[in-house]
């Protein structure tokens, strides 16, 4: 099974790559977390893009806030997908994560994620890897239907409270 990338811009985005790590673990996906910033270690985080494919990975997830070029960086530099999880910052909540990240030039795409969505990030990746593991596949398509079951109960028990 091939692995992800997660690459954050900071150690201090860590919290925010917690629910990546939790997500991924639960599907058994194997990763690897790195601080390579797109702006400090401009070159350290090409060089890991560069490599990602030929070391096993399927997807990277680029974790940035405030000035969140990271994810950028790192698409530029590689042909795999890229999924980048803007973080909230004290300056405008993420809103200033997710326009920095939004407006990549024609050529080299990045998926952008909601503000802290990093189980989302996971999934993503997760539904990338499952195209051609069809172990993974069954693991997801198994997440979905609990999801539904989860929601009709919750349904059942709604309509019950209100004597329907």
């Amino acid at each position: 099974m091939r692995k992800i990338a997660i690459v954050m811009g900071s150690k201090s985005d860590f919290d925010k790559v917690k629910p990546v790590i939790e997500t991924l673990d639960k599907f058994g996906v194997q990763y690897t977390v790195r601080v390579l910033s797109a702006h400090r270690t401009p070159d350290e985080a090409a060089e890991f893009a560069k490599s990602a494919k030929k070391e096993g990975y399927g997807a990277i997830i680029a974790v940035a806030g405030k000035a969140a070029h990271l994810g950028g960086v790192v698409a530029a530099a590689t042909t795999l997908p890229v999924v980048a999880l803007p973080v909230s910052t004290s300056f405008l909540d993420g809103l200033d994560s997710v326009l920095s990240i939004l407006p990549m030039p024609s050529g080299i795409p990045v998926a952008v994620m909601g503000v802290n969505a990093g189980a989302n990030a996971a999934l993503f990746c997760v539904r990338i890897l499952a195209t051609d593991d069809k172990v993974l596949s069954d693991k997801y398509d198994k997440y979905v239907e609990d999801m539904r079951k989860k929601t009709l109960d919750d349904d059942a028990a709604l309509q019950a409270e209100l004597g329907k």
